[in-house]
This record gives structure tokens, C-alpha cells and sequence, in this order.
């Protein structure tokens, strides 16, 4: 099979995925208890005026023509109307899309940078004291959730140690650049505010190491295994063995093979992570559509329900795919495989 072939099969399958995911979202939406109309309007409200909600959101049709129309509105980019924000969901995504994306974007570049360096520092190092703090620091990320580091690193940097801000995405004195790409730093930028740009950048740093950190932790114990299983295999001694120098050996012929589990591992972990951030939203009171779905789904805010999770969907399969062409590019016998030049 060849790897254009590979790929628009895994797109023709992810499509076919995230079509269920909707079906699947949007029923169970609106079969849970309680009535998204009195939640949203508040329960003295006249009846009649319950009843014309209902039909302008459709909600007064069989269900499943509901979800024809919702179909048919959503492929031609209309979402609905939130009934919390009582703006159009898709302006609400794009309001705050961007935020959590520019976290997750910087947490990536943690986990992914942190986690193979300390991993590969940690195997070229066992049974000594920078690899047994390594583990013990693995284990420790590994096992405690997300939003207890956001509160540790908040009370460390924050009050007990004030180098970094702890709230929102932009100091309160100061004024948000005009938004071109919804990114605080990339707009600052744009704007050619330096200063705007270091705040920002501030106020990220928090939220995203304390969302990274898990998953840097999981990379560590991954790419150390990997490591360690590479180092051992018989064509790495036949090349300490021929003289070839050991920094060229762990760099080019040991650390590359050694990648495909991790990058695997943190594929995983950042297609969820934008599922994941809503408490450390929560904790950093950062404006993120994390925190966005969580109030939605507390208020039974239909529209908005569906549009986020979907939102995750997309983000989960297309991470995913993104992730396995990282690996055919590593990994040439995953290109043969799949009809691809070594």
C-alpha cells in the first residue's frame, strides 16, 4: 500500500469516526435529565416565551430530525446559538480556541523537549544518582494529576516565590493587542509590543508546564526504556566495538530508533490535552474553551456541548494521524510497509 494511499484511508476513517462521534454526542445531549430552556432562562419565565426558544432552536422536531438540521447548518458553518453566552457557538470557538491552543502548544514543546532529553540523560546515566532523581520525578509526575502541580507551581511562583502571574492570559493594566490570530504572544508580536509579548508569554508558562508535566514524565520513563532496549542491541556493541565515538553512537545511531514508542506516547497525551486543560483552566482562571465546555456542560448548553466535544474529536484524530507520519518519517520500516521509499 502506498503511504498517500495509507493516509486518505485513515482520513476516509476518521471522517467516518467523528460522523459517529456527533451522532453519538448529540443524542446523548439531549436525552439527559433536565430542561436546557429553564436553565437558561431562569424558571419564572412565561411559558410562552419557553416555547418560542423551542421552536426557534428546533427542539420542538422528532430528534433525529433535530440532528438533520443540526448537520446540515454545521457543514455550512453554523453551529447554533449558545444559550449561555446567547452568541453564535462558532464565535465562541473562536474566541476561545486559540487561548487553550496556545497552551497546549507551549506545553508540547515541554513535554516533548523535556521528555526525551531527560529520558535519553536518564538511560546514559542508570543505577546513578541524575537517573534514580529522574525516576523518582517520573514517578512523582506520573502519578499526581494535572491541576495538583497547577496549584503547586502556583503557590511556589506565584506567592511564595512572585516571579510569574498566576491569573488570566494578560495583566489587567494592561491592554490586549487587536486580534489577528486569537494568540496573545503571536498578536502581541504582530503589534510589535515586545513587552505585551513577555507578559504573555508569563502568563503561560504556569498553566502549560503544570498540563505538560504529566505527560513529560510518562515521555521520561518511555524513552528511557527505549533507550536502554537500543543501547543493548547487538549492532550498537559491533559499533562501540569498530571505534566509532560514543556521542556519534547515542546521537545518531541509538537516540532516533529509540523515538517511536515516546512519540507515540506523546501523541497520545497531546490529542488529549485539550480535553484535559479544563482544570488547570479552571485553577489559572484562564479563558479557554476547556473551561468554556465544562460551563456548558454544567448548564446543559446543547449548542455548545456538541460543538466543543466535536472540537476534541477533530483535535484527537487529526493529532493522531499527524503523529503517525512523524513515525513513518522516523522509522523506515514503517514506510516500507505501507508501499513508501525507505
Amino acid at each position: 500500500m502506498k503511504i498517500q494511499t495509507y493516509f486518505i484511508r485513515r482520513l476516509a476513517y476518521s471522517l467516518l469516526v467523528l460522523f459517529g462521534l456527533s451522532i453519538l454526542i448529540f443524542f446523548i445531549a439531549r436525552v439527559l435529565p433536565g430542561n436546557p430552556l429553564r436553565m437558561a432562562l431562569g424558571a419564572r419565565v412565561p411559558q410562552w416565551v419557553l416555547e418560542n426558544l423551542k421552536k426557534e432552536l428546533n427542539l420542538d422536531k422528532p430528534i433525529y430530525m433535530q440532528y438533520i438540521i443540526w448537520l446540515k447548518n454545521a457543514l455550512h458553518g453554523n453551529l447554533g446559538i449558545s444559550l449561555l453566552s446567547r452568541r453564535p457557538v462558532l464565535d465562541d470557538i473562536k474566541l476561545f480556541l486559540p487561548a487553550t491552543l496556545e497552551i497546549m502548544f507551549l506545553a508540547v514543546i515541554i513535554e516533548t523537549v523535556g521528555g526525551l532529553l531527560l529520558g535519553a540523560l536518564s538511560a546514559l546515566h542508570i543505577g546513578k544518582w541524575p537517573d534514580n532523581l529522574l525516576r523518582l520525578v517520573a514517578y512523582l509526575g506520573v502519578v499526581t494529576p494535572s491541576f495538583i502541580w497547577a496549584v503547586i507551581f502556583m503557590l511556589i511562583f506565584g506567592f511564595m516565590w512572585p516571579i510569574l502571574p498566576v491569573l488570566g492570559r494578560l495583566s489587567p493594566h494592561l491592554t490586549p493587542p487587536q486580534i489577528v490570530t486569537g494568540f496573545m504572544t503571536i498578536d502581541s508580536l504582530i503589534s510589535g509590543n515586545i513587552n505585551l509579548f513577555w507578559d504573555a508569554l508569563k502568563h503561560l508558562i504556569m498553566p502549560a508546564t503544570a498540563l505538560a508535566f504529566g505527560g513529560m514524565a510518562q515521555a521520561t520513563r518511555v524513552t528511557r526504556s527505549s533507550m536502554l532496549e537500543t543501547l543493548n542491541l547487538d549492532y550498537i556493541w559491533a559499533e562501540i566495538a569498530s571505534g566509532i565515538p560514543t556521542r556519534l553512537i547515542i546521537s545518531k545511531y541509538a537516540f532516533k530508533p529509540s523515538l517511536i514508542s515516546p512519540v507515540s506516547i506523546i501523541g497520545l497525551d497531546v490529542a488529549a490535552m485539550i480535553g484535559n486543560a479544563f482544570l488547570v483552566e479552571l485553577v489559572f482562571n484562564y479563558p479557554g474553551i476547556s473551561r468554556y465546555g465544562v460551563n456548558a456542560i454544567l448548564s446543559k448548553d446543547l449548542n455548545a456541548v456538541v460543538a466543543v466535544i466535536m472540537v476534541i474529536g477533530v483535535t484527537f484524530v487529526f493529532v493522531n494521524m499527524f503523529i503517525d507520519l512523524i513515525i513513518a518519517t522516523i522509522d523506515p520500516r514503517v514506510r516500507i510497509q505501507m508501499g513508501g521509499k525507505a
